[in-house]
């Protein structure tokens, strides 16, 4: 039984980064500068909000819903997973990010104007920064970002904190991350959203790819770190 309930937990957490790859990269693959109605910086900040919102509400319940390789690591170590349950976790969340990359593709290779090598909503710096900003500011960027995402994520659902309402402030605090750092990196705060779509853009998307795992995973492991400090013993 309990076997049968972490093979749940582990599909649970397919969907949801599914979900996340796919509604956030997919709304600016496919909606951000669509002619005359695009939804641009604002409605995919918005769009990744809302994945996370959506998928914590559905399937939370199952496995937690974290739908992030940092998040799970962050939550390890905030005292809130089990060392044996990382792998498995992280390997749910890149397969969801890699199948939804794969979607996203087919869809987004359907329209006569379609370039791959143009990015595919990958996360970059220097030159493949939207803003064109650093290494140095791109890494600052992302540590800071997850750091304070973790922080969130363990004070909103820690047992002290209203019930139910977890997802709203994780939903709204990933649409603030994104509406700061998408100029910077593109905005990750996740390696299998990163991972998702680099390896079908191919090139520099895998060449940067190795910050958007270093940076969020010390980002995460540096929220959890200041949350036990300034929580209370019993979270």
């Amino acid at each position: 039984m309990q076997k049968d309930r972490h093979m749940k937990a582990y599909g649970a957490e397919f969907l949801g980064t599914f979900w996340l790859v796919l509604g956030g990269c997919g709304s600016a693959v496919l909606a951000a500068t669509f002619p005359h109605v695009g939804i641009g910086l604002l409605g995919v900040a918005l769009a990744f909000g809302l994945t996370v919102l959506t998928m914590a509400y559905a399937v939370g319940h199952i496995s937690g819903g974290h739908f992030n390789p940092a998040v799970s690591i962050g939550l390890w170590a905030g005292g809130r997973l089990l060392a044996k349950q990382l792998p498995p976790y992280i390997a749910a969340q890149l397969l969801g990010g890699l199948a939804a990359g794969g979607v996203l593709y087919l869809i987004a290779s359907g329209h006569a104007g379609f370039d791959v090598s143009a990015g595919f909503a990958s996360n970059g710096y220097g030159e493949h920064s939207p803003g064109g900003y650093s290494l140095l500011a791109a890494a600052i960027s992302e540590v800071v970002m997850t750091a304070f995402f973790l922080l969130i994520i363990l004070g909103s659902t820690s047992k002290r904190a209203p019930v139910g309402f977890a997802p709203v402030p994780i939903g709204l605090a990933l649409t603030l991350i994104h509406l700061v750092s998408i100029p910077v990196t593109n905005t990750s705060v996740n390696p299998a959203r990163s991972t998702g779509v680099a390896l079908y853009a191919g090139g520099w998307a895998i060449d940067q790819l190795w910050l958007f795992w270093v940076a969020p995973i010390i980002g995460a492991l540096l929220g959890a770190l200041v949350y036990r400090g300034i929580s209370s013993t019993g979270d």
